[in-house]
């Protein structure tokens, strides 16, 4: 998947908004992985898991690409169920990127 496929036209305003930002994030894979699970998962989240989702969104992407590899640590706060079922949607590219050799 390389972006959007899903239509807001009948999301409410809230969610309509979370959707364009999950897929237009700093930096592509944050862009799949919180794009694909916004288009999968949004329409059944609660408000609670809602302001989770804004408060994870609020994280730099750096942080976060690392947090879903396993690079860095999660912290605590971010050791939710929410967390992991975002984290489930991580593509199948090797991690991280910029430590892979160089076969050029």
């Amino acid at each position: 998947m390389t972006g959007i496929t899903r239509t807001s036209a009948d999301l409410d305003p809230r969610r309509r908004r979370i959707l364009f930002r999950a897929w237009h994030r700093g930096i592509r894979e944050m862009d799949l992985i919180l794009g694909t699970f916004a288009e999968t998962e949004l329409t059944g989240l609660d408000d609670a898991e809602l302001d989770e989702l804004e408060r994870i969104m609020a994280e730099e992407d750096n942080d976060l690409v690392k947090w879903i590899t396993g690079e860095k640590p999660l912290p605590q706060v971010f050791d939710t169920a929410l967390f992991a079922r975002i984290a489930a949607y991580k593509p199948d590219f090797p991690y991280p990127v910029e430590s892979q050799p160089e076969d050029r």
